[in-house]
């Protein structure tokens, strides 16, 4: 990766305030949206590491941009272990005071870091969300307008706005910016096949208040190697776990107003 014109190459970069973790298992189909992803992490302002989980795959396939970038730090499992093991083993490794998940085919918008990272330090709040917008593969865009409305929301309110488990799930993951002694409090990533970022979100937003920004943080890419086009195999396993993750929050949310009593 060369500098820019303005970018001393001798001269120590800041530290960094915000760690992304990323799960990846590197599939052929999905590097080039990898590579994209990195290219949007270089637009940001805030300075950044990003912790890449290589969920049991070959560090060969790791495409040239990322590997040149120091600031791209690499953890690799022996075998795969699933989303949920990955990101809270990369979160284990996370040494700054706020973090942040991305998926590999996806892309922040060149603010992302710069806006929540603004909010969380000026309002001391515990996290802060941007909306999420759906990225169409002939480069149209949707915003998810989720149930969580834009305003500043206190432990436990987020999880009122999911209503049942095959409603709408109030915040997406990636949308949140949060303080990463926060995050692991919360458990991180729950146990799941799927939904185990439904727990995150659960946790977080449980235990501490923050903010939805009316802003498109994250691109929510859409084509057919996704997750959640994964055919039969996906369905069968979305009902229980959306299940257990919406009696997580509420349960959560219980226990921490019992305790307040």
């Amino acid at each position: 990766m060369q500098p820019s014109p303005l970018e001393n190459p001798l001269s120590p970069r800041p530290r960094p305030e915000i760690s992304v973790v990323i799960a990846t298992r590197l599939r052929p189909e999905r590097l080039g949206y990898l590579v994209d992803m990195h290219a949007s992490l270089i637009r940001q302002s805030v300075p950044w590491e990003a912790v890449l989980v290589l969920d049991g795959a070959d560090r060969d396939l790791l495409p040239a941009p990322l590997s040149a970038d120091i600031r791209v730090r690499v953890l690799e499992l022996s075998r795969p272990v699933g989303a949920a093991a990955s990101r809270n083993l990369g979160l284990r490794t996370v040494r700054t005071p706020f973090v942040c998940y991305s998926d590999d085919d996806d892309l922040l918008s060149d603010d992302s870091l710069a806006v929540r990272h603004q909010r969380i330090t000026e309002a001391d709040l515990g996290w802060v969300a941007g909306w999420s917008a759906d990225l169409h593969e002939d480069g149209s865009t949707s915003i998810w307008h989720c149930p969580t409305p834009p305003g500043v929301h206190r432990p436990g309110d987020v999880t009122g706005y999911w209503t049942s488990p095959e409603a709408q799930i109030p915040l997406g993951q990636t949308m949140l910016l949060a303080r990463t002694d926060l995050v692991i409090a919360a458990g991180g990533h729950g146990g799941l096949p799927a939904g185990e970022d439904f727990c995150m979100v659960n946790g977080v937003t449980n235990l501490a208040g923050g903010e939805l920004l009316p802003h498109v943080v994250y691109f929510y890419r859409q084509h057919p190697a996704q997750m959640t086009a994964g055919g039969n195999h996906y369905r069968d396993l979305r009902g229980p776990p959306r299940d257990f993750a919406f009696r997580h929050g509420r349960a959560l949310r219980s226990a921490l107003q019992r305790s307040h009593l």
